[in-house]
């Protein structure tokens, strides 16, 4: 078990938007969290990586508290996410954004930057190499010196992965990873999804192409007014008779 909920939750104005879940993820596994429009996946996201600070339960990581840990400090101890709207600098290269998400793991201060000093000059090269590996890993090297704004979605939505990937997490949090893109792209990131787990990051993604999901995940946790309602592997999830009524709309080939 890598992380796990305790009955958390979260009010915004009396309004439950995460009632009492409790969640179990496997390391070395695919987890997906499905569920209609409103449900609460992207607030249980903000949750994990502390975006949100919860207002009941705990939230454990590698069996330590982690509950109201900002999102500096959970994001050292090893969870990493993207957003369902890729938030990259549009004007920058692909290269520079990665860079940006590895430097806020290095050591360089003000005086060290400005002074050039060995540490700053070492961590640099050390910063591009990261950053030109992991770009190589998503599979898009040659993307590197173009600025991301003019990178199509799909290429975009590589960038954010490599920009999460490159602090090396142990588990990646995917909000939405297909949006936006047409079926042959969509089987192209769910290979990409198996590679990052079968290279030892764990994945939990959220997701509302079924297809993908239920050829992807290991096990589904389905979330509906803020509650979970169901878990279990996809078989299992397809035939819910609650999870059925409540997302797939009596459709299992949502």
């Amino acid at each position: 078990m890598l992380l796990r909920t305790q009955k958390l939750g979260i009010d915004f104005g009396g309004l439950k938007a995460v009632d009492a879940v409790d969640l179990v993820i496997g390391a070395g596994a695919v987890t997906a969290i499905i569920g209609p429009n409103g449900a609460g996946k992207s607030t249980l996201f903000n949750l994990l990586n502390g975006f949100h600070k919860p207002t009941s339960g705990r939230i454990f990581f590698e069996g330590d508290d982690i509950t109201g840990l900002p999102s500096h400090r959970i994001a050292r101890r090893g969870i990493s996410r993207t957003f369902q709207t890729t938030r990259l600098f549009p004007t920058a290269s692909a290269l520079e954004n990665v860079l940006i998400g590895y430097r806020m793991h290095t050591r360089t201060n003000l005086w060290d930057a400005i002074l050039r000093t060995p540490r700053a000059r070492r961590e640099e090269a050390e910063c591009r190499d990261r950053a030109m590996r992991v770009l190589e890993f998503v599979g898009i090297p040659e993307l590197a010196p173009l600025p991301v704004g003019s990178l199509p979605q799909e290429a975009q939505k590589r960038v954010a992965i490599a920009l999460a990937l490159v602090s090396q997490p142990k588990l990646l949090l995917l909000d939405e990873p297909a949006a936006g893109v047409n079926a042959n792209e969509t089987a192209a990131l769910a290979e990409l999804i198996r590679y990052i787990v079968s290279s030892g990051t764990t994945v939990c993604l959220v997701e509302h192409k079924m297809r993908m999901v239920m050829a992807l995940a290991d096990t589904i946790i389905v979330l509906n007014h803020g509650q979970k309602i169901a878990e279990g592997p996809p078989d299992q999830i397809c035939s819910d008779p609650a999870v059925i009524e409540a997302y797939l709309g009596g459709r299992r080939d949502a």
